[in-house]
């Protein structure tokens, strides 16, 4: 099983801290922000991780993620030129992942607990895709997942009336399918081929499964989750 972090966009919502660096790299209680999904995967035994990142920001990375070697890991690059949303960011990772499973995170999703559970529990299932859900208080910010008693029936992306308080949040896990059902996906009105159309693919497909998330969660994106997620990991040392 492979893992890919996604590292790129512009950062604007966090401007101007991000106008000398990328906004995965800002601190996140004592470590850099990516570090974090970093040290998610590698604890849920997942070895050789792919980064994507832009190409302003990739010297940076590099530098300060290195070989992985400090994180007992092995780190591959890849650079996303353009922001063309996260479906096409994981579609860069095709060559390295092709053929095997692989669980994708969000470089600006901060998760108070360990991951290690969702990642048992993908390696457990015969075929497709399984996301994590999250119950928030502002659903409309998110993709937001509409459930019956068993399966996700649908994602919408920021809907104006939720279908539920459950938003997808940045870990997700494909089968070795996910590469040639990205390149079915059709680009959205903003340029970017989406994550919730991919995941509606596997939806159509009955290959979704979810989990919800009981730990912290955050989406450390803007200054005001990036201050808490901040004071929440100074507090937990």
């Amino acid at each position: 099983m492979k893992g890919v972090i996604l590292a790129g966009g512009q950062g604007t919502r966090l401007y101007p801290l991000t106008k000398a660096t990328n906004k995965h790299l800002l601190p996140v209680g004592r470590v850099p922000m990516i570090f974090h999904a970093v040290q998610q995967l590698v604890s849920a035994g997942i070895k050789e991780i792919m980064v994507v990142t832009s190409t302003e920001h990739m010297g940076d990375m590099v530098r300060c993620l290195g070989s992985g070697e400090e994180f007992s890991c092995s780190f591959s690059y890849r650079v996303q030129e353009k922001p063309m949303g996260i479906a096409h960011g994981l579609s860069l990772a095709s060559n390295f992942a092709r053929g095997d499973r692989v669980v994708v995170m969000l470089a600006d999703n901060i998760f108070g607990g360990s991951i290690t559970h969702v990642v048992e529990n993908f390696a457990r299932q015969k075929e497709g895709a399984r996301v994590v859900l999250k119950k928030v208080s502002d659903p409309t910010r998110y993709g937001v997942a509409a459930l019956d008693e068993k399966q996700v029936m649908y994602i919408e992306e920021k809907p104006k009336q939720p279908p539920s308080d459950y938003a997808v949040v940045g870990l997700y896990c494909y089968d070795e399918k996910v590469f040639d059902i990205i390149q079915t996906l059709e680009y959205s009105a903003r340029g970017e081929l989406e994550i919730t159309s991919l995941n509606n693919e596997y939806i159509q497909l009955h290959q979704m499964e979810y989990e919800i998330f009981e730990g912290k969660w955050m989406d450390a994106g803007t200054p005001e989750s990036l201050f808490e997620a901040n004071r929440i990991f100074f507090d937990e040392g």
